[in-house]
């Protein structure tokens, strides 16, 4: 028992610590997350307070950090901006019509739950994964280079001499801390990130430095300050914005991509997450959970939001494991809005860029580079494609790609299986033994197998090799038994599987007398009818036990 609490104990310590840091780099992502949609910095913290919290308690994935997302910023810009332009100068619509797409984007996210949807995350394959690490971290890397810029007569420019040696050297010192402190005896446990913002904001205050401090990037974005009150219902959205189709045709494909990119991202780290803690979470539940937080959001005035890979993946270096990390990350950054915004706005950007970078390191894939030469060729121009569309488009577009491009490889690869095995029987009867899978992309080359014309007058083709995978290959057959007949050949058909026989018993009387019936069919199903395919494997693992 005493064991078991001081686990307990620990972890709470851990996922405390753990949460304030991911609170304090959540600052400002949601704030420059907030200026790239074109919407005051409030908006994107209270989007990561709810939706963070929301998650944090009712999502699928302990340990992983929910908020305000660049990905989903990029798509609301045109968004906004459309909906500025249909209304007078001043009536900001675009915010309204921005938190009625939340709402709908919401909505679409939980059903996506209720149908189950997050199993298909499993469909991802290993490159596409490496291939999303590694261009998510060149984008985390590349976003907090314009960190190193500085706002003058109203135009951004690299900062030069001593302010920027003076960054470099603070960033360097960040990471250094993160990097040295676990290594030292006694301190292993402490939470690093966490100690090095701490030091790094002790050196700037108390030393005078003039440097950007979380105040200073949201005076240069146009923002006012930290400073805002408790979220509370905006029913202004419903009375600012028509309730009808045109507003429906007009937020619709918005909600629908932002739904998308949203579910995809919080899928993607969901598997990293689990990756890393060698645990599993529940996608269906995180897509209901991600629906959930963002209709609360629209409703409350936030912009939405989804899964962060760069502070989920500080929450779990820095040892947050269950859900109070989460919480205890989004009551923390509302404690900031409401009391503590002075303080925060004296942190040097530079120390939450350090952290940034020490992410990037961490999600880096290194190990991509030790296996160039040991994959395959497609799956490494696969990973390549991802990563590099990841970094010029966005997270959405990368993945689906990968994807496709992944499944049109697999695809041709099984095509190219099939395989005809021709012998002659002691009665003059031609064997075909088909060999792999016979499905719409081998179909061409299961047809060239076959010389109608030139085969004796008793033909036999032989399945029990080759699984029918669908209703192409169905259809395929068929078409060659007619073929056989058109001629003045008889053919016989063996070891198909009893969907198969079905169907082509449907399609014509004759095949009563073509189809052999053998009691060692094969036992697989169409792939069209999932439950049957799955009741079948079960019986051929048991057979073969």
């Amino acid at each position: 028992m005493e064991k078991f609490i001081r686990k307990r104990v620990t972890n709470a310590r851990n996922d405390i610590f753990s949460g304030i840091t991911v609170a304090l780099a959540l600052v400002p992502e949601a704030v420059a997350f907030a200026f790239v949609a074109g919407v005051d910095p409030l908006v994107g913290l209270y989007a990561a307070f709810m939706v963070g919290l929301i998650t944090s308690i009712f999502g699928g994935r302990p340990g992983m950090i929910s908020g305000a997302t660049g990905a989903l910023a990029v798509v609301m810009v045109s968004l906004v901006s459309e909906g500025n332009a249909m209304g007078a100068d001043g009536d900001n619509l675009g915010l309204y019509y921005l938190f009625a797409t939340v709402i709908l984007m919401g909505i679409i996210q939980v059903l996506a739950g209720v149908l189950k949807l997050g199993k298909f995350v499993r469909l991802i394959p290993h490159p596409v994964m490496m291939g999303f690490v590694n261009g998510l971290a060149v984008v985390i890397f590349l976003s907090q280079l314009g960190m190193f810029k500085q706002t003058v007569d109203g135009e951004k420019s690299w900062l030069q001499g001593n302010e920027l040696y003076l960054m470099v050297g603070l960033v360097g010192l960040t990471m250094l801390i993160m990097w040295g402190l676990p290594k030292i005896k006694g301190f292993k446990k402490f939470p690093e990130a966490l100690i090095a913002i701490l030091v790094v904001s002790g050196i700037v205050i108390f030393g005078g430095l003039d440097v950007s401090t979380v105040g200073s990037f949201i005076r240069d974005g146009g923002g006012e300050g930290l400073k805002g009150g408790f979220p509370l219902p905006n029913m202004e959205t419903f009375a600012k914005i028509p309730l009808n189709l045109e507003t429906l045709y007009f937020i619709g494909p918005y909600a629908l991509i932002l739904a998308a990119i949203g579910l995809i991202e919080s899928l993607m780290t969901l598997n990293l997450i689990d990756e890393l803690t060698e645990t599993r979470g529940n996608g269906n539940r995180e897509c209901m959970a991600q629906g959930g937080a963002n209709i609360i959001t629209g409703l409350f005035g936030g912009m939405g939001g989804c899964a962060m890979i760069g502070q989920s993946i500080i929450n779990i270096k820095g040892g947050g494991r269950t859900r109070l990390s989460g919480i205890v990350a989004a009551v923390t950054l509302l404690m900031f809005i409401l009391f503590a915004s002075g303080l925060i706005e004296q942190v040097p950007i530079a120390a939450l860029v350090g952290v940034m970078f020490m992410v990037v390191i961490g999600t880096f894939a290194w190990s991509s580079f030790r296996i160039i030469n040991k994959i395959p060729k497609t799956d490494l121009f696969v990973l390549i494609l991802v990563s590099s569309l990841t970094v010029v488009f966005d997270l959405a577009i990368a993945v689906i790609s990968g994807v496709i491009v992944s499944a049109l490889v697999f695809s041709w690869e099984n095509a190219k299986r099939i395989r005809a095995r021709k012998r002659m029987k002691d009665d003059g009867t031609k064997i075909y033994e088909i060999w792999g899978p016979l499905f719409f992309g081998s179909i061409t080359a299961f047809n060239e197998k076959f010389d109608v014309k030139g085969d004796p007058e008793k033909v036999e083709i032989d399945f029990v090799e080759s699984r029918v995978s669908d209703h192409s290959a169905f259809e395929a057959i068929l078409n060659l038994v007619k073929k056989y007949e058109a001629v003045g050949k008889t053919v016989r058909l063996k070891h198909l599987s009893q969907d198969c026989k079905d169907l082509l018993y449907k399609a014509d009387a004759k095949f009563n007398e073509i189809i052999v019936e053998d009691v060692d069919d094969p036992r697989y199903h169409l792939a069209e009818d999932p439950e049957k395919f799955t009741k079948g494997l079960s019986e051929y693992k048991l057979l073969d036990k």
